[in-house]
């Protein structure tokens, strides 16, 4: 985790992660280090969450931390019950899944179809591009997914642009999808399947196939539900 330069030397924490510098803590880092906590599960899914006593652990005052729980809420990672303050968010349960695949599944075909109908050579490149600017992650953390995170939400995002809907733009950033399915699981051989359909997908786009492009939106997200993630509930 990035952090400017200070005199003070960090610690570690019960949580295994280095305590921010007290002059160097900035919201975003705050952020970054509950978000993590959050999704590696080292705050487990359904616990309470202590402003102060994250303060402590990161070495920080409660201010950052209390914006950057106001944040997570947003990003439906952490719940706020009146009177009794936060807690982490469930898992997402099969039926949960099941449902945020079922919209999904009505959205983004059609967007990758409109996409490829309204393609043009620069909305091509700047599919390949995204495709290219990931990397496959070594280990099997949300340190290590973290791009491979946000590369999946700003590919699926550039598509529902390219198809020229705001509406559908808008819900989709609204499910916060790829948060919550990176917190159910990671892992290698699922991240490298993950790409390559995205290159299926961009590809097929970047040439102006709509049936094509349907076809591998629609394919890449049953195989994501069906054989990656159901299964995990089965175990």
């Amino acid at each position: 985790m990035g952090r400017a330069q200070d005199t003070e030397s960090a610690s570690v924490s019960e949580f295994g992660i280095e305590m921010l510098p007290r002059r160097s803590a900035l919201a975003d880092e705050v952020h970054e280090a509950v978000k993590e906590l959050l999704m590696d599960q080292r705050i487990a899914p359904g616990s309470r969450m202590s402003i102060d006593g994250l303060a402590r652990e990161l070495g920080v005052s409660p201010t950052p931390v209390r914006e950057a729980l106001a944040r997570l809420e947003s990003a439906e990672l952490v719940v706020k019950e009146p009177l009794r303050g936060y807690r982490a968010a469930p898992l997402l349960t099969r039926e949960q899944l099941d449902d945020l695949y079922r919209f999904r599944l009505l959205i983004e075909p059609w967007a990758a179809a409109r996409a490829a109908e309204r393609i043009t050579s620069d909305g091509a490149a700047r599919l390949r591009a995204e495709v290219d600017s990931c990397d496959m992650p070594d280990e099997n953390s949300y340190a290590a997914y973290k791009e491979l995170t946000a590369h999946d939400d700003r590919f699926h995002v550039l598509i529902a642009e390219l198809a020229g809907s705001a509406q559908v733009r808008s819900a989709f950033e609204r499910t916060h999808c790829h948060l919550h399915i990176f917190r159910l699981y990671f892992d290698r051989v699922i991240g490298t399947k993950t790409l390559e359909e995205h290159g299926a997908i961009a590809e097929s786009i970047a040439s102006g196939d709509p049936g094509a492009a349907e076809l591998a939106m629609r394919t890449h997200l049953e195989v994501a539900s069906q054989q990656r993630l159901r299964p995990l509930y089965d175990s």
